[in-house]
């Protein structure tokens, strides 16, 4: 049976034509069309060439988005000794050792980040099955597994972000708010096309971008010319 389309989707999908829209142009009609009830957030889906089976052609990093995401970030973390008190003292918002792993295990997720020093991996390994499906697992390519606990709070909380390609290749990244400005949405998604260009797999043949498409959340998804976001310098809309 084929999804019923609503009234309001109906109309904003009148408002996007079937051509690949300049980077600014794009983010303009995305706002246009961010008419839900809530704060919408800005999407991001960018189908790469790459086949994620392998292990050299898989993408798993982080960006820094400069504008932020618009989130209020909450930050746990395991550690021990004054690592705690670092983390504390750094706005960590949850802080604990084997009683926090405890406190997970039972079913406590009160974060949207979570931390760990190397030393701890070990206990926090057995939590893969329930932070992994999440997305929270700590790892070392995340940024989330670092004896530099201070620097990792402060970087999280002002908008960095973790990502990575699905199995089919394709990127899904929240790059900030719908109710940022046009200029400051093309800041982030300029830092996360040259992030994604940075950490180009060593396994990746062929054209590595595909498309790229960006929509608010209840939104209709809007084609971003590709080449002319990668040509863009951030000076032009800085």
């Amino acid at each position: 049976m084929a999804k019923k389309v609503s009234r309001r989707l109906r109309a904003l999908l009148e408002k996007v034509e079937d051509r690949a829209y300049s980077p600014l142009e794009a983010l303009n009609l995305l706002k246009e069309t961010a008419t839900a009830k809530f704060p919408e957030a800005a999407e991001a889906h960018i189908r790469l060439g790459i086949d994620p089976k392998y292990t050299d052609q898989q993408l798993r990093t982080t960006v820094v988005l400069p504008k932020g995401t618009g989130q209020t970030v909450r930050v746990a973390v395991i550690a021990r000794g004054e690592k705690v008190t670092e983390a504390s003292n750094a706005g960590a918002d949850i802080v604990g050792s084997e009683e926090l792993i405890d406190q997970i295990q039972k079913g406590m997720m009160d974060f949207d980040k979570l931390i760990a020093t190397p030393d701890v991996m070990p206990q926090v390994a057995k939590l893969g099955k329930l932070l992994g499906p999440r997305g929270l697992m700590p790892s070392p390519k995340g940024g989330t597994v670092t004896f530099d606990i201070a620097a990792a709070i402060a970087e999280f909380k002002a908008g960095k972000l973790e990502y990575r390609a699905d199995r089919t290749g394709i990127v899904h990244v929240m790059f900030g708010k719908a109710a940022f400005t046009p200029e400051d949405l093309l800041i982030n998604l300029k830092a996360l096309q040259e992030s994604i260009d940075r950490n180009r797999p060593s396994g990746a043949k062929g054209r590595y971008w595909r498309t790229v498409y960006v929509s608010a959340t209840m939104g209709p998804s809007i084609a971003v010319d590709v080449s002319a976001l990668r040509d863009l310098k951030v000076s032009e809309v800085a």
